[in-house]
């Protein structure tokens, strides 16, 4: 992902103030190594940070029009650039890049050609001929943007918190889905699926109809100039991710240039079941594999760095953001610049095993689309900032547009748990990838229920990071945490560490507001604690409160009493995490 800045509308066009920018812009090379670029007319500056992955020899931005009266500098990939294209005929491009479509579609069609793009993105368009802007970020929010306004009245767009927040009075995240408009100066929502209404679907769930969707979300993210790979944790979502990649690789563009056979990568504490299981399925798959291991240690001591480039304090993406930070560090080293990987699945089809306690196909459905809405605070955020900390592209195609609208159009009836009738969380996605001819994967593997009860081995990075907290935060600064700390008050010795750290790189309360809260149960939302009576007086984001519907979903022979107390302490995160071979 490259990092995009722009200050607009400061009042000032004097060398101090683009050296500035220049500054700023530096603390985002991290997510673009490759070229920096600045662009300024009058008092407004667009800088950009790249990571050349299509057209690395032409593409550096800022990006224009033919006579340069409209500039733009955007972090995304748009892989229906060639088709738009074709829609331009009476425009000429600068370069190969599928970013370079955006400034002609704008002279097109104006503020409304947004909802043509089929990528993720995030850009800063400048209309020099009568000094407006716009600034828009993708649907569900897969690249990282903040915006921010200074005292002198200028708006700030930074890639992350980092860019701006020594120098605005106030910023937030930009919404997902929106645009802001000089002209109008607000925002307003370009992204208007079905969905997002969370009226209840009705169309009957068609295997191959999802199947087709999926594997066309795949393969449009094969689209690449630069050597790529697949994270490979074992479970269901990256593996087929996985399958569909190795299946459809052979006849494009970048087989041809970096050959046909896929690398895979794989994270995990030496020893973690997961890593067998990754192992099973490259071997099945014929990936060249790579396992990496990294001791809880290792992951401690990089704790301070993720939270500087991941920008939270929320525990449960801490946790999952380590390995997959040490792990695109590896990636990286190998020449490897772009990887797809597994995120949003369990949003859409319900795979949390709090699911299970879904009172009706209305409230299930509901659930869905609120955590798609907030992925861009959680997963999102975490597949983003962990693989550009180290100039790493992470693509997501269960995110893809397109897919979203097919899978959020099933029946929810089809997506509830119904072990009586065999269905276990997933069971559509599952199904629609059952081919006995021409197998995605075997099936033990594709229908293998979520990892729970691991031998301890992948949950000692949790007691580890517990157990350091617990050295740094004393039982006296527990007792004044809500003073300290009054808003998103942590309840945990961990999360005072977390928030200790985060406070230091980012004081300021905008930052901190930033950071979602509230009450959670094995990661719902709020809306979905009330479920169950019991949550609601044993609230825990980390999932134990909801031990009871863990256990009784798979072990239900075996009494409470007589789980280990490991097993007891470690349901925290129940969901894949690509590439990452533990339990969050």
């Amino acid at each position: 992902m490259c990092g995009i800045l722009a200050l607009l509308g400061c009042s000032d066009d004097s060398q101090a103030k683009r050296v500035r920018v220049l500054e700023l812009s530096r603390r985002l090379k991290h997510r673009g190594p490759d070229w920096s670029g600045l662009y300024q007319f009058g008092d407004c500056y667009l800088a950009h940070q790249r990571l050349a992955i299509i057209d690395p020899a032409s593409g550096d931005q800022p990006l224009f029009n033919e006579d340069k009266t409209v500039a733009v500098t955007v972090n995304g990939e748009i892989y229906n650039h060639e088709e738009l294209r074709k829609k331009l005929v009476n425009h000429k491009f600068r370069t190969g890049s599928d970013c370079d479509v955006i400034a002609h579609l704008y002279e097109e069609y104006g503020e409304d050609f947004v909802d043509m793009l089929d990528g993720i993105f995030s850009f800063v368009l400048l209309d020099t001929r009568d000094n407006s802007f716009i600034v828009a970020r993708d649907a569900i929010g897969v690249t990282s943007l903040y915006i921010g306004w200074g005292l002198d009245g200028s708006v700030w767009i930074s890639s992350e918190l980092k860019g701006l927040n020594d120098d605005c009075e106030h910023f937030e995240s930009f919404p997902p889905g929106h645009l802001y408009s000089s002209k109008s100066g607000g925002f307003r929502r370009w992204y208007n699926p079905p969905w997002f209404s969370e009226d209840i679907p009705s169309v009957p769930y068609d295997p191959l109809v999802l199947r087709h969707a999926f594997e066309n979300a795949v393969i449009k993210r094969l689209m690449t100039d630069v050597p790529f790979g697949v994270l490979l944790s074992g479970g269901l979502d990256s593996s087929l991710v996985a399958s569909i990649t190795a299946r459809y690789l052979a006849g494009t563009k970048a087989a041809k240039q970096w050959g046909a056979q896929l690398h895979s990568f794989c994270v995990g504490l030496e020893g973690s079941p997961d890593l067998k299981a990754a192992k099973e399925v490259a071997d099945y798959l014929g990936t060249v594999h790579h396992e990496f291991h990294f001791t809880v240690q290792d992951g401690i001591d990089a704790i301070e760095d993720v939270i500087y480039h991941i920008e939270t304090y929320d525990v449960t993406t801490i946790r999952a953001s380590t390995p997959m930070f040490l792990m695109s560090r590896k990636i990286k080293s190998l020449g490897v610049k772009m990887v797809i990987s597994g995120e949003g699945s369990d949003e859409i089809f319900g795979g949390y095993l709090y699911f299970h306690k879904a009172p009706n196909k209305e409230e299930f459905h509901r659930e869905t689309c609120r955590k798609i809405k907030a992925l861009h605070q959680y997963d999102c955020l975490r597949a983003n900032k962990a693989t550009s900390a180290w100039g790493l592209e992470a693509r997501v195609p269960f995110l893809d547009k397109e897919f979203i609208n097919v899978a959020m159009s099933i029946d929810p009836e089809a997506k509830m748990i119904r072990r009586d009738e065999g269905r276990i969380e997933k069971w559509v996605l599952r199904r629609a990838f059952d081919d006995e001819k021409h197998p995605y994967l075997p099936k033990h593997i594709l229908y293998r229920q979520k990892e729970q009860f691991s031998d301890g081995v992948g949950y000692s990075w949790i007691d580890g990071l517990k157990a350091h907290a617990a050295r740094h935060v004393t039982d006296k600064m527990m007792v004044n945490a809500s003073n300290i700390f009054p808003h998103n008050t942590p309840t945990t010795k961990e999360a005072y560490y977390y928030r200790m750290i985060f406070e230091r790189f980012f004081p300021q309360n905008s930052a901190r507001l930033t950071v979602p809260g509230g009450a959670s149960v094995a990661c719902s939302t709020a809306k979905a604690v009330e479920w169950d009576a019991a949550w609601k007086n044993n609230l825990d984001p980390s999932g134990r409160a909801a031990l009871g519907v863990h256990l009784s979903a798979y072990d239900a022979e075996t009494p409470l009493s007589n789980k280990p107390s490991k097993v007891i302490d470690s349901i925290p995160r129940m969901m894949e995490i690509p590439g990452v071979a533990i339990q969050s």
